[in-house]
C-alpha cells in the first residue's frame, strides 16, 4: 500500500533513472521499472539496485539472490545494474556511472550507520530535480510511508559524511 506513492511519483514525474538501496525481494523494482517504461521506451530506463543479496546476515528481513534479482529485472527491457554490497561500499564503486538520477529510494531495512557513510556520494549522482525518499514507519499506525529528503538534507548528510571520513 505505502508502495502506492512511490509509483505515483514515478509516472507523474516520467522518472527514468532510478537507483534503490534495499531491494528486498525486488517485486517494488519491477514495478518501478514498469512504471517508468510507460513515460519513457524501455531501453531508456535505468534501474540500480544496490542491496546485500547473499550476504544477508541471519535474521535480516527476507531478500532474494543476486543471480534471482537478475532473472526476475532482466525481462523489462530496461538497463539493470545490480551491486552487491551496503550503500558505501556499493556506492563508492558506482556513484560517478549514475549520474542525473531522477528517483533514489531508500530501503526502511538499510544498515543506518553505512548508509550515513554512504550520504557523502549521493550528491554527485543527482541533478536539480532529482528526489530522494527514504522508507520508513508511521508511528500513528505502523504503517510504511515514504519521506521525502530535501536536497539541503542531503547536502549535510554529505558534508557530515566527507568530515568523518577525513577523521578517519
Amino acid at each position: 500500500k505505502s508502495d502506492r506513492t512511490l509509483y505515483r511519483l514515478i509516472r507523474r514525474q516520467k522518472v527514468a533513472r532510478i537507483v534503490e538501496l534495499g531491494v528486498g525481494d525486488g517485486q517494488r523494482a519491477a514495478r518501478m521499472i514498469a512504471l517508468a517504461g510507460w513515460s519513457h521506451p524501455a531501453d531508456q530506463v535505468r534501474y540500480a539496485g544496490v542491496d546485500l543479496f547473499e550476504g544477508r546476515p541471519a535474521g535480516a528481513p527476507p531478500g532474494i539472490t543476486l543471480k534471482e534479482a537478475h532473472r526476475r529485472l532482466s525481462p523489462t527491457k530496461a538497463k539493470i545494474y545490480l551491486a552487491p554490497g551496503d550503500p558505501y561500499s556499493a556506492l563508492s564503486r558506482l556513484a560517478n556511472s549514475l549520474p542525473a538520477t531522477d528517483l533514489v529510494v531508500i530501503s526502511r531495512d538499510i544498515d543506518a550507520e553505512s548508509l550515513a557513510q554512504a550520504w557523502f556520494f549521493v550528491p554527485r549522482m543527482l541533478h536539480a530535480q532529482s528526489i530522494v525518499l527514504k522508507e520508513a514507519i508511521d508511528p500513528k499506525n505502523g504503517a510504511a510511508v515514504f519521506v521525502e529528503i530535501p536536497r539541503a538534507t542531503i547536502d549535510a548528510r554529505a558534508s557530515a559524511a566527507q568530515r568523518s571520513r577525513r577523521a578517519a
